[in-house]
């Protein structure tokens, strides 16, 4: 009659409630139980302890795609056919990693580790690499003035700052009644609203702000029934589907417009197309993430440990991103821009986000992404009890 007692608190170790508990997306990584979320129900239930083999699977061939997706951009000013692969993958790669992020951010609170976490696993992330990319633009591209400034995120780090403002409100749409045609309402606002600006990437913050919204309210059960084996035959011809009208609307559509980061206004076009556009472009980005997850494996892969990795290749292949633009590779070897070229330089891509996503490198730079810092925080006296008492 009466709802089984929680867990207490107390009955956990002080490391195991403070370790993994809100880190998802190219920012984090989910542990065997993140945020009390259970994740069984999406894929083969994980190892005692472990992960759940699934997310780990759909982060790694995800940043994989953002990647590649980077390394055509170049390419699709010559090639109809790079740029419908980038307008396709454009569709879906982020909108997956946004979601997945969500979903991990469900039992997000106002708690102290958390906050921590929050601050150690995105914020100082944010800062280094901000302060990191504004430095390499001013070598690589000439450019000394570039300026440092933690209000306008350059390239990549927008994500980061995304996140940290979505985590923040989580609560707020926990108890909305309709959480996610608000948050599309306030994509829509957002989309025709040209006077926003460019500080912390508002724009992007608020028209990707419905797949994160998405995200937290999905259930495992919802990724169980994309694995279906219908879901997976039927994502073929959705894919097809959309190449071919990628390649249609190659030469008549900005890809833009999958970035989410200007206006309908500040994209050449009236308002009333941003606010058609911005309903639109999310339902098919959300059909073709059910397509995405419908292929993810749910077993463990020679990959699956990669996935632990996202962060560091989401921010680090971003040098060598930025740096074959400003070091003209594109226009040195013009091989590259035949479809023998393509193909290579898919390939490479592919083995260089997967190289910085291994365990070695994350060790060589954790402190940059996964720093403890517990100097700068203040001790929890309730755990300093328990410490001298088990001591």
């Amino acid at each position: 009659m009466f709802p089984a007692a929680p867990t207490p608190r107390r009955a956990l170790p002080p490391a195991q409630r403070a370790a993994g508990t809100d880190r998802t997306g190219p920012t984090a990584q989910p542990s065997g139980a993140p945020e009390g979320a259970a994740e069984g129900a999406a894929a083969p239930a994980p190892k005692s302890g472990g992960r759940n083999p699934f997310f780990d699977n759909a982060k790694y061939l995800a940043i994989v795609l953002v990647a590649m997706g980077h390394a055509w951009e170049p390419l699709t000013d010559g090639s109809r056919a790079a740029e419908a692969f980038y307008m396709t993958v454009y569709t879906f790669h982020m909108p997956a990693f946004i979601i997945i992020s969500g979903y991990f951010s469900r039992s997000f609170d106002m708690r102290k580790d958390r906050l921590q976490r929050l601050v150690t696993g995105v914020a100082v992330p944010y800062i280094l690499f901000e302060t990191a990319y504004a430095f390499f633009k001013r070598w690589a591209d000439d450019d000394p003035g570039h300026p440092i400034s933690l209000l306008d995120p350059w390239f990549l780090t927008w994500f980061l700052v995304a996140l940290f403002i979505w985590r923040l409100t989580t609560p707020l749409w926990q108890i909305v009644r309709w959480p996610i045609p608000l948050a599309v309402a306030i994509a829509v606002l957002a989309s025709v609203s040209p006077d926003i600006g460019d500080d912390l990437d508002l724009q992007r913050v608020l028209q990707f702000l419905p797949f994160f919204v998405l995200g937290l309210a999905l259930r495992p059960e919802h990724f169980k029934l994309v694995q279906r084996r219908a879901v997976r035959i039927a994502s073929l011809p959705i894919f097809a589907a959309a190449l071919v009208m990628a390649y249609w609307a190659a030469p008549r559509m900005s890809s833009a417009w999958f970035y989410h980061r200007d206006s309908a206004q500040e994209l050449g076009t009236t308002w009333w197309i941003g606010a058609v556009m911005t309903p639109a472009l999310f339902g098919c980005s959300i059909v073709m993430v059910a397509c995405f997850f419908a292929w993810v494996p749910t077993r463990q892969t020679w990959f699956t440990v990669l996935g632990a990795g996202t962060l560091y290749g989401y921010l680090l292949h971003g040098f060598l991103a930025k740096g074959s633009r400003f070091w003209g590779w594109f226009d040195d070897y013009a091989w590259l821009h035949t479809p023998l070229g393509e193909i290579a330089v898919t390939l490479i891509a592919g083995g260089i986000v997967t190289a910085l996503c291994t365990p070695p490198v994350r060790r060589v730079f954790r402190f940059a992404m996964e720093p403890t810092m517990a100097w700068a925080f203040r001790k929890d006296p309730a755990d300093t009890a328990r410490a001298r008492v088990s001591a």
